[in-house]
């Protein structure tokens, strides 16, 4: 709040109160108490006027100032109340204990949002573990069964199979909790994982994985998120078209002690549309290839960013339409960085 916006806000009172001034002045006059009295006490009365306006505005300037600054970079607005001290004037006051029942009940409200998403989250995690069970069942009666039909009935079983995992990981995904741990994890092994995961929908799609990754590279991840990662990037190359799929790694920073392990995912697949690269991560964006194949969710590589930030890893994508799609995660060495994050 400026100094000319307190003014204009007290116009009525400043006009009035020169008016005041000017009137008393003549009384002063017409009384005959002389020149300098009738100059000198509307003079004094302005003063106090003016001291009067200038106090008020610095305690009232202060107040808003904060107030601003606090709005203007604050994530939850509603908690301003508690961070700002209670004005000595009334219009503070009031607006202060305004701010304050406001912020009480958005904080109700969000908390009773919690509740709810948390309730919703765990009845999907309940319902999806509970489902796991006919499934279960349905794979030991399929056990003994042979031909064509009974290998395409076990490859829808693995689709439902995969959905559900899909579903449950982006639940946990929104999760506040932490349902994941940072541990030590051989990359080569979390890549064969996510290949036999995915076996069947690999050759019958007619896809190849290459793994060149040393048996020897650690990266720090949770190696049941890592592992769900890398199968959301190989259904999607094998979606797309390609034949081939290759893993290999690299380190980035100096030579003798490297900042990060970078796993890159390469297929040569019908590739991406450059238009639709930007917005690959984004839910439920499918594409212009999504929307050819008609079954595309748009879920699996927004659900890749997302488990890829909460563990810490850095992701990024580069195609080029009809010669492939290249994925890149970048696993840093340092975990402090994470740690300082919680």
């Amino acid at each position: 709040m400026s100094l000319s916006t307190y003014l204009r806000d007290r116009f009525a009172a400043v006009f009035i109160g020169i008016l005041c001034c000017v009137a008393v002045g003549g009384m002063l006059a017409v009384l005959g108490v002389g020149r300098d009295a009738a100059v000198l006490i509307p003079c004094f009365i302005a003063s106090c006027g003016a001291v009067a306006l200038g106090v008020g505005y610095v305690r009232r300037h202060r107040f808003y100032r904060e107030l601003s600054h606090l709005v203007d970079n604050l994530d939850r607005t509603y908690f301003a109340s508690e961070l700002l001290e209670t004005p000595e004037f009334l219009e503070g006051k009031l607006a202060h204990e305004a701010l304050e029942a406001v912020g009480k009940a958005a904080a109700d409200d969000v908390a009773q949002h919690r509740q709810q998403a948390e309730a919703y989250r765990e009845y999907i995690e309940l319902w999806i573990h509970e489902i796991k069970t006919p499934i279960a069942a349905a794979r030991l009666m399929m056990a003994d069964l042979r031909g064509p039909e009974a290998a395409k009935l076990k490859g829808e079983i693995d689709r439902i199979e995969s959905s559900i995992e899909q579903a449950l990981f982006y639940a946990r995904s929104t999760s506040l909790a932490h349902d994941y741990a940072i541990r030590e994890v051989a990359l080569a092994e979390a890549v064969r994982t996510a290949c036999r995961k995915n076996a069947r929908y690999l050759i019958e799609r007619g896809v190849t994985p290459a793994i060149e990754v040393a048996e020897d590279v650690v990266v720090f991840a949770d190696s049941s998120w890592l592992a769900f990662i890398l199968g959301q990037i190989l259904v999607n190359a094998a979606k797309y078209g390609a034949a081939n799929v290759r893993f290999v790694t690299c380190a980035e920073g100096a030579a003798a002690s490297p900042a990060r392990t970078v796993l890159e995912v390469a297929d040569d697949g019908l590739g991406i549309p450059a238009a639709d690269v930007p917005r690959v991560f984004d839910r439920g964006f499918t594409g212009q290839n999504g929307r050819a194949q008609g079954s595309a969710t748009g879920m699996g590589l927004y659900l890749v960013a997302t488990l890829c930030e909460k563990m810490g890893l850095g992701v990024a994508l580069a195609s080029e339409e009809g010669l492939g799609t290249r994925v890149m995660l970048s696993f840093p060495h340092d975990r402090r960085r994470l740690d300082m994050q919680r």
